[in-house]
This record gives structure tokens, C-alpha cells and sequence, in this order.
């Protein structure tokens, strides 16, 4: 009777160290936001949901050049994305203006509370959209206003009010507005420039006048982060509607022409 086969102990799956780093600190900015909100310090919310963006687009590019792609950092990264620009800036703008509802009554102060979960709703409605149509949509857009750029808006408007010294309580009502609108953005089919197909490779090269432009936009930065960073991305945040609307009305006129 011959031997048996040895057995095989199981393969041990390892994780790369790199860009899930990169992916935790961008989850530790959201949850900082979080707790900063609680103390009151709603411009240091602001600013972590800022960082943990900054760093959310650099875990993908890290692991892209380092050959460090995994379908678990895809999903850890998801994970992230959910705390750090679906649960924290709804935290950060209930404590800093949504609860302020309930002073005109219960109705209202339910209203603070429905509107913050619509934002978190939706924007883990959007993240697992996107996990869904990561194979088979165009990279050069998003179906819906991304994640980031959601909560973007949000902070450089709670960071904008904070900074001038007004209390958010005066302005819980537009800040529900706020909430709800960038929270039907986010699942809505509207198209946004992704940025993805921009020369920012190391072997690609702009123009100077790029350079220009952005020496310039760094100047306006540090004059006032705040007010700029918000009406840059309003800006984006209507550019979506604006697009798709221009884009189906051209398409129309185009299809009257060729029937004529």
C-alpha cells in the first residue's frame, strides 16, 4: 500500500501593506470628523473629510504604480468611502446645524433626522452602484455626483459659515436643502467629468499654460481655502445637470435635422 500525498497546508492570503495604509488613513480623517464634530469643531470636520479625500485619491494611484492591485483593497476602499463621505458629513452637518431643526418643533427636528439619513442613504446607494458598473461604464465620467465631490460640497459649506463666525443653527433649514439635493445628485444619472482621462501621468505633458493656472488656483487657496473649494465644487455639482441636460437637447436637434 503506497504512502499518501502529503497534504498541501493552506496558501496564506496576504494583503499589500501600500495603499490599504493609504486607504486607512483616509477612513481615520472621516472618523477624526466625526468626533471633532461632537466637541464643536466643525471647521477641523471639515478640513479631515478634505484630507481623508485627498488621501482617497491616492490609494488607487499608489496601487496602480506599485502593481498592488487587489480586489480586497477595491472593497476596503468602498468601506472607507462610506464613513469617511457618507456617514461623516452627515454627522458633522446634524450636529452642526440639522439638530438645531428640532427648536421649531418635533415635525422639524424629524426632518434634521430624515435629511441626514438620506444623505448617508444615498451615498452608499452610489458607492455600490459604482462597485456594480466598474467593468462596464466609461471611465471618463460618473453616473451621479461621486462620493467625494458630494461631501465636498457639504464641508466647504459647513467650513465656509464656521469660518465667518455664524452659527449653523441659523441655517438648518438651507442645510437640509443642501443635504437632500447633493444626496439625489449622488443616485441620480446625471454625468460628471471623472478627471481620469487628464495628463497627470509622470511621462505625460501639458501645456504651460496648465501650470499657470494651477500656480494660480494654489494662490487662491491659500487667500481663502474655504470660499474657494466651495465655489469650485458647486460649480462641478451643477456641471452635472447642466452637461446631460445640454447633451440630450444637442442630441435632439441633431435627430430632427437627419429626419428633416
Amino acid at each position: 500500500m503506497s504512502d499518501p500525498l502529503p497534504v498541501r497546508p493552506p496558501r496564506h492570503r496576504g494583503i499589500y501593506l501600500l495603499p490599504n495604509l493609504v486607504t486607512t488613513g483616509a477612513m481615520f480623517a472621516g472618523f477624526y470628523a466625526i468626533i471633532a464634530s461632537i466637541g464643536g469643531r466643525y471647521t477641523d470636520a471639515a478640513v479631515a473629510v478634505f484630507i481623508a479625500a485627498l488621501l482617497d485619491g491616492m490609494d488607487g494611484r499608489v496601487a496602480r504604480l506599485t502593481g498592488t492591485q487587489t480586489e480586497f483593497g477595491v472593497q476596503y476602499d468602498s468601506l472607507s468611502d462610506l464613513l469617511s463621505f457618507g456617514l461623516a458629513p452627515a454627522l458633522v452637518m446634524y450636529n452642526w446645524s440639522l439638530s438645531a431643526l428640532k427648536d421649531f418643533g418635533p415635525p422639524f427636528g424629524k426632518l434634521g433626522l430624515a435629511a441626514a439619513f438620506i444623505y448617508v442613504a444615498c451615498a452608499a446607494l452610489r458607492l455600490a452602484r459604482f462597485n456594480t458598473q466598474v467593468g462596464v461604464a466609461d471611465k471618463r465620467y460618473f453616473q451621479g455626483l461621486a462620493s467625494p465631490a458630494a461631501a465636498a460640497v457639504c464641508m466647504a459649506f459647513v467650513w465656509s459659515v464656521d469660518k465667518a463666525g455664524l452659527p449653523g443653527s441659523e441655517f438648518s433649514m438651507v442645510t437640509a436643502i443642501v443635504a437632500v439635493l447633493v444626496a439625489l445628485l449622488m443616485v441620480s444619472r446625471f454625468r460628471y467629468f471623472s478627471f481620469k482621462s487628464l495628463p497627470l501621468g509622470s511621462q505625460q505633458r501639458v501645456p504651460f499654460r496648465w501650470v499657470v493656472v494651477a500656480v494660480l488656483l494654489l494662490a487662491l487657496l491659500i487667500m481663502d481655502a474655504a470660499r474657494v473649494l466651495l465655489v469650485g465644487f458647486s460649480v462641478y455639482l451643477l456641471s452635472g445637470p447642466v452637461w446631460t441636460l445640454w447633451g440630450l437637447a444637442t442630441h435632439r436637434r441633431r435627430t430632427r435635422r437627419s429626419a428633416a
